[in-house]
């Protein structure tokens, strides 16, 4: 996914050239099952990675050699999820994902037959599912390679400091969203570039003006 657009972005886009190498230095995990991705979603809500990493492990030592199932998930009582570290609307939330996979989708449904959109539309319907987390499972679970989360905090930061932009808000939003659409379909790799850059403490990029 990302040496294919890498490749392609460098190529088209002199000016964002500088930046796109840093996405190939951007560790992606091995991609998990949807299900389970996003019930790890919900518990990192909020949540430093350090915490949220611990609170998982706890979750898992509640599941038989950690098989995580949505009928598992379903007989732990509201106390047990709590005893953990969930809230109570976590715990709540991680039902409404269980369910979901129970009734609508396996969970071991194709999501290669859905578009972006399709996958946007339908998990959001979940209540505690929101569009950022749904546009990380796509980025990171489904490696989907046209994800641009403008909303994410990081990505705003990085975006208007590399354009220059002194846009906040929906301005930046706008701007983001026309800018981007000539990277279309690769503007995942530019995410992870532009995540990358932030987590680096922006260094200087040889031909960036």
């Amino acid at each position: 996914m990302v040496e294919d657009s890498i490749k392609h972005l460098k190529k088209s886009d002199p000016f964002i050239k500088p930046l796109i190498p840093l996405a190939a230095l951007y560790e992606l995990r091995e991609p998990n099952s949807l299900f389970q991705a996003l019930s790890r979603s919900i518990i990192g809500q909020q949540l430093s990675v350090k915490v949220a990493a611990v609170i998982w492990s706890r979750f898992l030592d509640l599941f038989p050699a950690n098989e995580l199932t949505p009928s598992e998930i379903l007989s732990q009582s509201d106390e047990t999820l709590r005893s953990i570290g969930l809230s109570g609307s976590k715990s709540q939330y991680i039902k409404n994902v269980a369910v979901y996979f129970q009734d609508t989708r396996p969970v071991d449904f194709n999501w290669g037959k859905l578009s972006d959109a399709e996958i946007l539309t339908e998990l959001t319907q979940i209540k505690g599912v929101g569009e950022w987390t749904v546009q990380m499972l796509l980025l990171f679970t489904l490696r989907r390679t046209d994800i641009w989360p403008v909303k994410d905090l990081g990505i705003q930061q990085s975006f208007a400091k590399y354009f220059n932009f002194d846009e906040k808000g929906k301005g930046l939003i706008d701007l983001m969203n026309e800018t981007s659409e000539r990277w279309r379909p690769h503007r995942s790799a530019v995410s992870l570039a532009l995540w990358k850059w932030k987590d680096l403490g922006y260094p200087p990029l040889k031909s960036h003006k």
